[in-house]
């Protein structure tokens, strides 16, 4: 075989080569991205349009089912979710993953285009368009003020919080988005009087079309001699001046706002409970962006909050708390899977020792497993993928994989040198004669996985790094076993003793398998039997399916389905007070499991909530603690 030759002929380059992969994948593994598990996306466009102080009938009839029947049989649309609720409403539309979100996005506003009329209050369809991404956030923090600033209303400032603390945030280099939950923001509220507008002959349409054009006017340029200036009509009014502005004549007087409305900067009403250890809260997240390292965008985040805490939020009297960090599960989740690997790879040479018996040819066979996971580091880099406890499975995976080509290539080496055959000839035939059975094999390998890498459906994002990974290693541990092992065993045991001192253990052990085989009847009950045991093993250990190993994880989070209808004050003492008196002995210490922290959150017909445990618990047997 060339190859084969070509790295006999060629040690030093051999050599080198096997350096530049160890140092290629030694940068390569610093530098890539870690996560929890790959990305998993669909390409989702949601749609959101407003109505103040609609009820969700009027919302329902009004807005969302015209759009619905405008949206119905978008091309590439696999689902469509919409819901109205009081002053607004929503639809969402999820595609297949091989679809042009672009092009998508033009046929929905074409489309949106089509629907005859909105209501005249009503606000333009806002679109978003981007991927669903599971599980996006990669932190969660609750704003709560300082324990000796009981005078904080904390829901009114929600304002602070997204012109303060979400700019701040969202500056972190690799976050996307963060929202935020909970608070009320302020808006100016004019409260008419209706006998004082009948008395003007003020209606309420015009009163409300008057303080709705609330707006600076651009009246373009004025050319005075040599300069030109900018003529701009000043008609915004702050606050102050709201009341100023003049809504009619009558009898030569102007009748301004305030003779018949007050003006006041008032916080909205209500839409939504969000509650921290029994207090008032406001939460906000922290969604990355694809492919980034969750371990540095939260050491950055980190930092960012302390900046925060011990600046303009400190000095306001509030702090932040982190209440989730996803980087906590992930080192903990990469480090057992690292020390794992480690451990496969250990037992791996520890066998391959027993059986071999020489240190130099374990060495040799032992020599395939750096090589072929640094290549295979290197590989994720170059595919934009990332280190997710997916993709170092199929390292692990692979371990027992990659030497099984070595080892039949060394093995092949010494059975010509025990017959006598010179080093060089031995290394060269020993590769080139089982080189078609080993091509088989690994292809048959790659063949079953790599259709995993081509699929784009949500398994295939899933398991498509393990694949990766997985038929990189054995198509790498391939190449090692015609070209470095050929290379090394003609230098390295070409002055070692081949002789088995063994060999009377292996043959005794040969002569009691075929006393014990030798008549069809005990080879059909030993076949029987065997086949028996493993089926009946297999039945007793079958684990679980599941999509995903929960884990242990000191956090536990769920969904809440309050009932239709259901007001806001109902579920504050039905629900939000309930659930903070049960849980506050927790919070203190007099019932186990001690709780470091919980939160719950009710907007309208979705809700949540979380908790974290002070020390982990250990799990029962459907994986609740």
């Amino acid at each position: 075989m060339n190859l084969t030759k070509s790295a006999l002929s060629n040690p030093v380059a051999v050599a080198s080569a096997v350096l530049l992969v160890l140092v290629f994948g030694a940068v390569s593994l610093s530098r890539l991205p870690v996560q929890m598990i790959p990305n998993i996306e669909r390409p989702t466009i949601q749609i959101n349009t407003g109505w103040r102080a609609a009820a969700p009938e009027e919302v329902e009839s009004e807005i969302l089912e015209p759009q619905e029947d405008a949206l119905r049989g978008v091309p590439g649309a696999r689902k469509m979710e919409g819901s109205a609720s009081r002053g607004s409403a929503s639809i969402t539309l999820t595609f297949n993953v091989d679809v042009q979100l672009e092009r998508a996005l033009i046929e929905v506003m074409n489309r949106l285009n089509r629907v005859p009329s909105y209501p005249p209050d009503v606000t333009e369809p806002i679109i978003y368009a981007g991927t669903d991404q599971f599980g996006s956030a990669i932190a969660w923090f609750a704003v709560r003020p300082l324990p000796d600033r009981s005078d904080i209303d904390m829901p009114a400032q929600k304002d602070f919080i997204e012109e303060v603390i979400q700019p701040r945030i969202e500056r972190v280099s690799g976050v996307a988005n963060s929202d935020i939950f909970g608070g009320r923001t302020s808006e100016i509220r004019i409260t008419f009087d209706p006998y004082l507008a009948a008395a003007y002959n003020i209606d309420v349409a015009s009163l409300a079309s008057q303080t709705g054009s609330n707006s600076d006017t651009s009246a373009g340029f004025n050319e005075t001699g040599r300069r030109a200036f900018t003529v701009r009509y000043a008609g915004k009014y702050n606050l102050d001046e709201f009341g100023d502005m003049v809504l009619a004549w009558r009898d030569g007087s102007p009748v301004r706002l305030r003779d018949v409305a007050t003006v006041e900067r008032a916080l909205v009403d209500r839409s939504g409970i969000l509650s921290q250890n029994g207090g008032p809260s406001i939460a906000f997240n922290a969604q990355p962006d694809k492919g980034v390292n969750v371990l540095e965008v939260m050491d950055e985040l980190k930092a960012a909050v302390k900046e925060l805490n011990e600046g303009p939020v400190g000095r306001a009297g509030m702090n932040i708390q982190q209440a989730y960090d996803e980087s906590v599960y992930i080192k903990d989740s990469v480090g057992m899977l690292r020390t794992n690997l480690m451990l496969g790879i250990g037992l791996a040479v520890l066998i391959l020792w027993w059986f071999v018996r020489k240190l130099r040819a374990t060495l040799l066979v032992a020599l395939a497993i750096p090589i072929s996971l640094f290549v295979a580091f290197t590989a994720l880099e170059v595919g934009n993928r990332t280190l997710n406890i997916i993709s170092l499975a199929g390292l692990a995976f692979a371990m027992g994989m990659v030497l099984d080509s070595a080892i039949i290539v060394l093995e092949n080496i010494v059975r010509l040198r025990e017959k006598g055959e010179s080093s060089d000839t031995a290394a060269h035939h020993g590769a080139t004669q089982v080189w078609g059975a080993l091509l088989a094999s690994t292809a048959t390998t790659v063949a079953i996985f790599l259709p995993i890498i081509f699929l784009k459906d949500i398994s295939g994002q899933l398991f498509g790094d393990l694949a990766f990974t997985l038929a990189t290693a054995v198509v790498i541990s391939l190449v090692i076993a015609v070209t470095v092992i050929p290379a090394a065993a003609r230098s390295w045991l070409r002055n070692v003793q081949l002789e088995d001192r063994h060999s009377n253990w292996w043959e005794r052990g040969t002569n009691l398998v075929m006393n014990l085989t030798d008549t069809p009847l005990l080879r059909g009950f030993w076949v029987t039997g065997l086949v028996a045991i493993a089926a009946g093993l297999t039945l007793m250990l079958l684990p679980k399916a599941d999509y995903l190993p929960s884990g242990k994880q000191n956090f536990i989070f769920g969904f809440i389905l309050p009932p239709p209808g259901q007001s806001i004050d109902t579920a504050e003492a039905e629900f939000t007070s309930v659930v903070d008196q049960r849980l506050m002995p927790y919070i203190n210490g007099e019932a186990e499991p001690k709780l470091q922290m919980y939160f719950l959150g009710v907007f309208g017909r979705f809700g949540f909530m979380g908790g974290r445990v002070a020390e982990p618990c250990p799990q029962t047997e459907d994986g609740v603690p």
